[in-house]
């Protein structure tokens, strides 16, 4: 198989209309907008008007609230730090090298306390939570938050 051989599967294209192309077509003369009328005109925009009903995005209420100023982090227990030998600095860019997260959102990395550590580490993270600290620290590891 060729680039030149591929063909669209049968009866999936189908040709553009070409409208006001006389009355032969069958879609000549007025080409499907009808006599006269608004939407007959030239750069007509009806969109989402009623009429002078109230819209319908308008009739609907307002749901939930988005804070901007919300902080977002990459979210990681230290029980997911015990892959990782002995002396090893972790940071957000080495645990998505390693595939433990799949991105690091923009506040950084927040490090939590689930689980248990084994391995001496040195930490670098953005926010590190009471519990994970005392997890690391026991560990024999450090901390060192980056703001």
């Amino acid at each position: 198989m060729n680039l030149h051989d591929l063909r669209p599967a049968e009866g999936s294209k189908s040709a553009k209309k070409r409208v006001g192309r006389g009355s032969g077509s069958g879609i000549g003369k007025t080409a499907g907008y009808g006599h006269k009328g608004q939407k007959a005109r030239s750069g007509s925009k009806k969109n989402g008007f009623e009429g002078g009903q109230m819209p319908l995005p308008r009739r609907l209420p307002k749901r939930g609230f988005h804070n901007n100023f919300m902080k977002v982090y990459t979210v990681i227990n230290v029980e997911d730090l015990n892959r990782f030998e002995n002396g090893t600095v972790v940071t957000a860019e080495l645990l998505k090298e390693t595939g433990v997260i799949s991105k690091i959102e923009k506040n950084g990395l927040k490090v939590l306390g689930r689980g248990e550590l084994t391995q001496s580490l040195t930490v670098k993270a953005a926010k590190v939570s009471e519990s994970a600290r005392e997890a690391i620290a026991k560990a024999g590891g450090t901390v060192e938050v980056a703001e």
